[in-house]
């Protein structure tokens, strides 16, 4: 074991490259805290988080506090960590947790700081088209991803790329950087960030994924793969919503906005406020999802058809 003694805390699967990445890099990784496990699926059975899981098969000290305690803090203070690496914990860090280690809080966050401060900055990212997204290694304060920054990198996103397929991507640049800067926190510069230039990445919720077909085919696009995979894109029919889980964009027929305007050989095509977008895989309630050729198949959607 070498550098510092360090208490990692994240949850998801999106964090688990970057524990990995410092316990097999052979850094003194002396505890690790996720959320706790919680009862999923049908049958609600308890299912480990992904962070608890891999600290397990490796056999590292696992915490799952319901919240952040006295005890909590006491456990974490017999621990002795002289540096905090947290990667999509879920949880906001009280001032006495992030002045507890001698070298500080280190929060590996998935965007270009200061833009897309907040919770989902990998699918607000694609939502928003951008062409360009990152990793930022900021020490934590009190504020939401207000702290300064060490060390960046860049990532540039597919004009078709969803947000699954970001993740992925994501999740190594994170893990590469946290590396790095724990492995050079002495010479890293840590700098302000410019809070003009702050942007926001809220929380996700499942009426973010209603398609308004007033906008550009680009937007639409952009939210559908944005959203993918949860909470995913939908448009209501019949009362119910029908989900949408792929689209491309192509200029199409005119015709009013939301309104089925033609059959391309991959699906049906709706027009948008500007252009049109082609949906290559949907699903109706209760059904399992298609791709659009097939889909079309089993239900014409008749052009005119509104959605």
């Amino acid at each position: 074991m070498s550098g510092p003694r360090v208490v990692f805390m994240g949850t998801p699967e999106y964090a688990v490259p970057t524990l990995a990445a410092l316990h097999t890099g052979g850094h003194h990784v002396v505890g690790v805290v996720s959320q706790s496990a919680r009862p999923k699926g049908r049958g609600n059975r308890i299912e480990q988080t992904p962070v608890g899981a891999y600290a397990e098969a490796q056999g590292l000290p696992l915490f799952q506090w319901p919240r952040l305690t006295h005890e909590s803090y006491a456990a974490l203070q017999a621990l002795a960590p002289e540096l905090i690496v947290v990667v999509a914990y879920g949880r906001i860090l009280p001032q006495r947790y992030l002045d507890l280690p001698r070298l500080g809080c280190l929060n590996g966050h998935g965007s270009l700081l200061p833009a897309l401060r907040g919770a989902a900055p990998i699918q607000w990212a694609v939502i928003h088209g951008l062409a360009e997204t990152g990793v930022s290694i900021m020490r934590m304060e009190a504020g939401l991803d207000t702290g300064p920054v060490g060390l960046v990198r860049t990532l540039a996103i597919g004009a078709d790329e969803t947000a699954a397929g970001l993740f992925e991507r994501m999740a190594q640049l994170s893990a590469e950087a946290m590396v790095a800067a724990v492995e050079d926190l002495e010479n890293l510069t840590f700098l302000p960030q410019d809070a003009a230039l702050a942007t926001s990445a809220p929380p996700l919720a499942k009426e973010d994924g209603r398609i308004d077909w007033t906008q550009p085919a680009r937007r639409v696009h952009n939210r559908v793969r944005g959203l993918w995979p949860w909470p995913g894109a939908f448009f209501e029919r019949g009362g119910e919503p029908w989900k949408v889980h792929a689209t491309r964009v192509v200029e199409g027929p005119p015709g009013a906005p939301g309104t089925v305007v033609a059959h391309a050989p991959d699906g049906p095509v709706v027009a948008c406020g500007d252009g049109a977008v082609v949906l290559t895989r949907l699903q109706r309630p209760g059904r399992n999802p298609l791709d659009g050729k097939v889909f079309l198949l089993g239900d014409p959607l008749p052009l005119g058809q509104p959605l």
